[in-house]
């Protein structure tokens, strides 16, 4: 499994809406409006790395509000019990390196 965070920068008075939205794409888990330099963030978790061109280039530029994204990706999983708190962020519990 593939975790990646993407950052998003939104029209201001589009922030609802487009988050809305990215909630609905495909490989999408979790979307949070957060503070800061960047308006939205979105946890993607998707089955394969080849999948992250279909999602974030293709799926991600579909959604209108959306002015600029930064992706990072995740590779290591350092804290379990975040993960049942809602904000996973990582591998799966399965791949995870110890």
């Amino acid at each position: 499994m593939v975790t990646a965070i993407v950052m998003v920068q939104a029209e201001r008075q589009r922030i609802p809406e487009t988050a809305e939205a990215l909630a609905g794409v495909s490989g999408v888990r979790e979307v949070y409006s957060v503070t800061g330099e960047w308006d939205i963030v979105a946890i993607l978790k998707l089955s394969r790395y080849e999948d992250l061109d279909d999602v974030v280039t293709a799926g991600l530029r579909r959604v209108e509000g959306i002015t600029r994204t930064q992706t990072m990706l995740a590779f290591r999983t350092y804290n379990e019990a975040l993960l049942d708190q809602g904000f996973g962020v990582g591998l799966d519990e399965g791949q995870q390196q110890r």
